[in-house]
Formats: structure tokens, C-alpha cells, sequence
């Protein structure tokens, strides 16, 4: 695969803590498990990565689900709930979802590789393309946002997108990062296509 990457957009939201009610949790994990199954099923696992990549069709995506407050929770819930819907139908749908928030997402690496006798791609490029994309966020670009939530979504032929949220704990906002991965060559000379923000949005779709 010698796939590398486009960011494809960055979103602000208000940083806020807590964690979705079990019972909205539960029926979101239902919906976006058949919304996944329909976008695959009529047009192919990489329409997922095109559509989790669009920051305005994602957060579209988290208040059809139920998580409709204007919130840093959206990100973090609406992979949860497409990560947990899935869950045991990854071979079937050739779509996989690795990763998560805090704790979890350190486990990225160990979950691609978790699925790599699944996929015709080599999982050790997933793992670079996921620490990759996870360092020039939360590094390279120093905008004082600290990454605490890092998904990377990926294929069964090794096509990938990722959705990473970092936190700034003085303005209290947290921003959201997509990448999706195209046939390039260069991980940080790619400028973005699409940039959302709740103040001044220069782009949307």
C-alpha cells in the first residue's frame, strides 16, 4: 500500500466532560451498525472513510445517531458507538475501527495488527500511517491541542481515515482532526480540503 494521507478538514467544539447516558449510548451503537451496514453494502467500505473523513457529514452523522448537543462528546461518541456496532461483523463489512479515547486509543497499534490475517493490505503500513497522522496533530502542528482520542478506521485492501480530537484546557474548546488516506507521498505537505470551525467556517459541503 503506498497510500499516505490528505487531511480533509478540522472541527472546534466546546470541551465538555462526562460521558453519554447508557440508554442513548446503546440505542446510537444500534443506528450507526445499520447506517454502516447501508453505506457499505451499496457502496463499498471506502464510502465509509470518504463520509467519517467530511467533518460536516460526520457531525451531521453524531446528531442523526442522538448526540446532538454541540459538544467535544459527539467525536469521541459517535466512534464509540460505529466501533461497538460493528463489532464482530469487521470481516463481513471489510471495515475495521480501531482505537478510542484516552487509554484506548494507545491500543490502536495492537488492534490494526489484531486484524491483520482479515486484510490483503500489510498491517504494519496501517500502524505507521496511524502514529503518523496521531504525531503531526498532536506535535507538528503546535496549536496547543492535546490529543486525547485517536480512531483509525480501515479497509480489507489497507485504505484508511482517521478521527483525532485534541483538548486545549485554557480556552476549553477541543478540536477534531480527519485524514483520509489517498495515493500520496508526503504525510505534511498536503494542504487541507476542508476546514470547519464554529466561528469562521471557510469551507463546507
Amino acid at each position: 500500500m503506498d497510500n499516505a494521507t490528505r487531511r480533509t478538514g478540522i472541527a472546534h467544539l466546546p470541551l465538555h466532560g462526562g460521558k453519554a447516558p447508557a440508554w442513548l449510548f446503546s440505542r446510537m451503537t444500534k443506528l450507526a451498525r445499520e447506517i454502516t451496514i447501508a453505506i457499505i453494502s451499496d457502496f463499498g467500505p471506502a464510502e465509509m472513510l470518504n463520509r467519517l473523513s467530511d467533518p460536516c457529514w460526520f457531525q451531521a452523522l453524531g446528531c442523526v445517531l442522538g448526540f446532538d448537543w454541540h459538544s467535544s462528546g459527539v467525536t469521541t461518541t459517535t466512534c464509540g458507538a460505529i466501533k461497538e456496532g460493528i463489532r464482530g461483523m469487521e470481516r463481513d463489512l471489510g471495515f475495521f475501527v480501531a482505537g478510542g479515547k484516552g487509554g484506548t486509543s494507545r491500543k490502536t497499534p495492537l488492534e490494526i495488527e489484531s486484524a491483520g490475517h482479515l486484510i490483503n493490505a500489510d498491517a504494519s503500513k496501517l500502524i505507521y500511517a496511524s502514529r503518523i497522522a496521531a504525531k503531526v496533530d498532536n506535535n507538528a502542528v503546535q496549536d496547543g491541542y492535546q490529543l486525547y482520542h485517536h480512531v483509525f478506521c480501515f479497509t480489507s485492501d489497507g485504505s484508511w481515515a482517521v478521527v483525532q480530537q485534541g483538548m486545549n484546557e485554557e480556552n476549553l474548546y477541543a478540536r477534531r482532526y480527519h485524514w483520509l488516506g489517498e495515493k500520496v507521498n508526503d504525510f505534511v505537505c498536503e494542504p487541507h480540503s476542508a476546514i470547519c470551525t464554529e466561528k469562521a467556517p471557510i469551507h463546507s459541503i
